[in-house]
């Protein structure tokens, strides 16, 4: 039987869950967002209502949510916001991230375009992710 996930002194899910309805005080909802910062559907809708994302921010940290656009033009242009995230939550090992299979829904992406944008989050210990994006990655 595998060990459960623990970080912090917490137990953590192995993926994220498909539903998030509240966080931990070092949890972060990591969302697809618009550079607009909108956040009128889909998981920024739920970052919005529940976890301090901010109408006209589409981009980084705000309350215990980070917003990654996803809906101004190809993967390639998603890309360079992935890795800011990536950094960040290096640099920040005293927050726990939930990714959201962000792009994959509103923005109309699949899962094995997004997935791989996300290899080297595969071993941070802080940055949990959705089951099929794990699945496309091995």
């Amino acid at each position: 039987m595998k060990e459960p996930r623990v970080y912090n002194g917490i137990e953590r899910p192995e993926f994220t869950p498909e539903r998030i309805s509240e966080l931990r005080p070092d949890e972060v909802f990591v969302f697809g967002s618009n550079l607009e910062g909108m956040h009128s559907g889909g998981a920024a809708w739920v970052a919005f209502q529940k976890f301090g994302a901010v109408l006209g921010c589409g981009v980084g940290l705000r309350g215990q949510s980070y917003a990654i656009p996803t809906m101004q033009g190809g993967v390639e242009t998603i890309e360079p916001y992935v890795s800011s995230f990536i950094s960040y939550a290096k640099e920040h090992p005293e927050l726990f991230f939930y990714v959201t299979r962000i792009g994959c829904g509103i923005a109309g992406f699949r899962d094995k375009e997004i997935a791989p944008l996300f290899s080297e989050a595969v071993g941070l210990e802080n940055v949990c992710l959705p089951e099929s994006f794990v699945k496309v990655l091995k």
